[in-house]
């Protein structure tokens, strides 16, 4: 059977768009700041597609960006832009975020209401392990090189949004919200699932809805509402809950 590369970079771009969905779901809205509450299946299901496309250690991630929080834009900031220059934070965002996860200080202080189960010990803490199970089957759907391509792309894409919501999040933007260097791009948002909305959620991190205003959209929310609807999720706070003055 022919593959195309055009199927490779449409299935890395899915691929990538579904790490991206994890990660404000999941890591972002639903373990960090207890936004959303998911039911057992669906919370499996977002552990294992983490596992599969992006490594992350759930607890390490909920460490950093807890961090992240606590010291915006000043000293102790695992990614700022303001403190680590913008190059550095949005093409080695990797690099810092290894830096802070790494260190079992941060993750004991900022994560200690998720140790590890059995399934982490088994399966989910074994990072390597899990990208491993996602390049198979990518290389099982497209063929060995078109696979290890579509795995490639997936992993440069991946890193890049992550970094772009750390530093252009924080160094360019609307601001509707004082009290924050976070900015609302909404063209970010559109490619990071609501992330780009940065200035609303560090003005309302409680909220699972990241678009505060009409006009402003955040793909991620609508995820949300459907899991709602369903049974499957609970949002914490139906109106966003205000931690700055607007």
């Amino acid at each position: 059977m022919y593959r195309s590369p055009l199927l490779a970079l449409i299935l890395a771009a899915v691929v990538t768009q579904l790490g991206i969905f994890v990660t404000t779901i999941y890591l972002h809205r639903t373990l960090s700041h207890k936004a959303v509450t998911l039911s057992p299946g669906i919370t499996m299901f977002f552990r294992v597609v983490t596992w599969m496309t992006t490594g992350i250690r759930p607890r390490q991630w909920v460490a950093v960006h807890r961090k992240h929080h606590a010291h915006s834009d000043e000293e102790g900031d695992p990614h700022s832009p303001a403190i680590e220059g913008f190059n550095h934070v949005q093409f080695g965002n990797l690099f810092l975020y290894k830096r802070a996860a790494g260190d079992p200080a941060i993750v004991a202080r900022y994560a200690r209401d998720l140790p590890p189960d059995r399934w982490d010990r088994m399966l989910f803490d074994h990072a390597l392990l899990g990208l491993g199970i996602g390049i198979v089957a990518l290389c099982v759907i497209l063929g060995p090189w078109l696979g290890l391509m579509a795995a490639g792309i997936h992993a440069v894409s991946y890193l890049l949004l992550s970094g772009a919501v750390n530093a252009i999040g924080h160094r360019f933007g609307r601001h509707p919200h004082d009290g924050t260097l976070a900015g609302n791009s909404q063209w970010l948002a559109f490619l990071t699932a609501g992330e780009g909305l940065h200035n609303n959620h560090h003005s309302a991190p409680t909220s699972a809805r990241l678009a505060l205003k009409r006009g402003e959209i955040d793909p991620g929310w609508w995820v949300i509402l459907v899991l709602q609807r369903v049974g499957w999720a609970k949002v914490r706070h139906e109106q966003p809950v205000m931690a700055r003055a607007a």
